[in-house]
C-alpha cells in the first residue's frame, strides 16, 4: 500500500490494481471513499475494457479473446516507479497474465498527484507494438461515501452537471441477467435538465451512462453539507452514476468513461467496438480529471 499526503488530504492506493482505497480529509477525520464489504471494492481503474464485453469476449481478425468485466487492470500488479510523498507513479506492462486477454505490447501509467484542493488520476496508455494498432477503453471508477461525513442521507444529495441547462440523456441497459446496452438513447428521466436529486428507484437497471458530449464536470453536494465532490471530465467523453441496486447503499460512484460496455450480444472486432480510442503502434494517448474536495 502507498501513501501519499498534502496538508489537508491523505490518499492510500495499492498497488495491485492502481486502486484509491481513501482519501482522507485530515482536519475533520472523515473518509471520502468507500470502504464496505457490500460492494468490496473502492476505485477500480477500468482498462482496456468498460463494463461487460458482449459474450464476456471480443474478436482480433476473427479469433476470439476472452475479457473480464472492466478489464483486467484491477487483478495486476503495478510496479512503484515513484512515490514523493505527494506524487505516486505506477506502472503496468504487458506481460503472461495480460497477453490472455489483450495480445498486445503495451505500457499503461497511473500518476496520483494530491494537492490541499483534492487529487489528480493521470492516465497514459502507450502501444508498444511496432506496425500494430489496437484499439482500448479507459475508465475510473470511485465510489464516495454518501453522505459524505455522516451529513444528511443519501436522497439529501444532488447531483449536478456542466453546463447547467442541458437535457440529459442515457443509454437504456437491459439485462440478460447482467447489464448491457441495447444500443438506445433514453431520456433520463430522473434529471431536471442538469439536474440530479438523487434517489434510488433512478438505479434499478443499474448503471446510469450519460450520454451527452457537452458535459465538462459534475458536482456530488447537499444543502445539509458543508462538503462536496466536484469531477471535471474534458478528457472523459462519458460519466457513469452507479450505486448498488436494490441495496438502499450509502454510496454513489462517479465514474468518468472513455468508452462504453458492448451492446448485448453484439461481439465485434477491438477496433471496431463503439468508442473505443484507438492508438496508432508507437504512439500514446493521455487522460486526467481532477477530484476537487471541499
Amino acid at each position: 500500500m502507498q501513501t501519499i499526503e498534502s496538508t489537508t488530504f491523505r490518499a492510500e492506493i495499492d498497488e495491485h490494481g492502481a486502486q484509491l482505497t481513501h482519501l482522507y480529509n485530515k482536519e475533520e477525520g472523515f473518509d471520502y471513499i468507500w470502504n464496505n464489504d457490500l460492494w468490496p471494492k473502492h476505485a477500480p481503474v477500468l482498462f482496456p475494457a468498460i463494463g461487460r464485453s458482449a459474450n464476456d469476449a471480443y474478436l482480433i481478425d476473427g479469433k476470439e479473446y476472452e475479457m473480464p468485466q472492466h478489464g483486467f487492470v484491477a487483478d495486476q500488479d503495478f510496479t512503484v516507479v515513484e512515490n514523493t510523498g505527494s506524487c505516486l507513479v505506477l506502472n503496468l506492462e504487458n506481460n503472461e497474465g495480460t497477453q490472455r486477454y489483450f495480445p498486445f505490447a503495451f505500457k499503461f501509467e497511473v500518476i496520483f498527484t494530491l494537492t490541499d484542493g483534492g487529487l489528480t488520476l493521470h492516465f497514459n496508455v502507450v502501444n508498444k507494438e511496432k506496425d500494430r494498432d489496437f484499439s482500448f477503453s479507459l475508465g475510473s471508477h470511485p465510489a464516495f461515501n454518501v453522505p459524505i461525513n455522516h451529513e444528511g442521507s443519501f436522497t439529501d444529495y444532488q447531483v449536478d452537471f456542466e453546463p447547467a441547462g442541458l437535457a440529459l440523456k442515457q443509454f437504456e441497459i437491459v439485462k440478460t441477467p447482467n447489464p448491457y446496452r441495447d444500443g438506445k438513447v433514453i431520456d433520463l428521466t430522473a434529471a431536471d435538465g442538469s439536474h440530479i436529486d438523487l434517489n434510488y428507484p433512478m438505479f434499478e437497471d443499474g448503471l446510469v451512462i450519460v450520454e451527452n458530449k457537452e458535459v465538462t464536470g459534475v458536482m456530488l453536494s447537499s444543502k445539509k453539507s458543508s462538503h462536496s465532490i466536484h469531477l471535471n471530465l474534458e478528457d472523459f467523453r462519458y460519466i457513469c452514476l452507479w450505486t448498488k441496486e436494490g441495496a438502499q447503499a450509502p454510496f454513489l460512484c462517479l465514474e468518468p468513461f472513455a468508452g462504453l460496455p458492448d451492446v448485448a450480444d453484439q461481439e465485434v472486432e477491438l477496433m471496431e467496438k463503439e468508442a473505443n480510442t484507438k492508438l496508432m503502434a508507437g504512439q500514446s494517448k493521455a487522460f486526467e480529471y481532477t477530484i476537487t474536495l471541499k
